[in-house]
């Protein structure tokens, strides 16, 4: 597609990480030159994601999607997710968008439940994701 006008702005991708939740990635500094990276995520059973919390010094949205074109307006799953140094546990049971500030500490992620599978759709706006390694343990 590059050898076009205007082709470099198609970015095909494949799974770029195939377990244990298959992801495709596009990552900002790497893929487009900008600050902006994408993580999409399969999750089709209960797991624990990330156990421990973190910050990033970039802001950042974790977006949960059904995977079932016809119900996009369920969710199927029932996802915890700890906000603040106090861990604040807050529980996602629709499609919902969690925006997460530069500085936020957050974590863990937990699904408790799936029904269905779902997507986890991440964005960092960021030219590559980098996280403080368990700020809180």
């Amino acid at each position: 597609m590059k050898r076009t006008k205007y082709g470099k702005y198609i970015i095909p991708k494949s799974v770029t990480k195939p377990e244990p939740w298959p992801t495709m990635e596009w990552i900002g500094d790497t893929d487009y030159a900008s600050n902006v990276t994408f993580m999409i995520t399969r999750v089709m059973a209960p797991c624990r994601m990330e156990e421990y919390p973190h910050s990033h010094d970039f802001d950042m949205y974790l977006h949960f999607i059904s995977y079932d074109y016809e119900h996009m307006d369920e969710l199927f799953a029932e996802i915890e997710i700890g906000l603040g140094e106090e861990q604040e546990m807050h529980t996602i049971t629709r499609p919902a968008s969690v925006y997460i500030p530069a500085g936020l500490v957050h974590c863990p992620l937990i699904f408790k439940r799936v029904d269905k599978p779902l997507i986890l759709f991440h964005t960092s706006i960021a030219p590559k994701y980098v996280k403080k390694e368990d700020t809180k343990r």
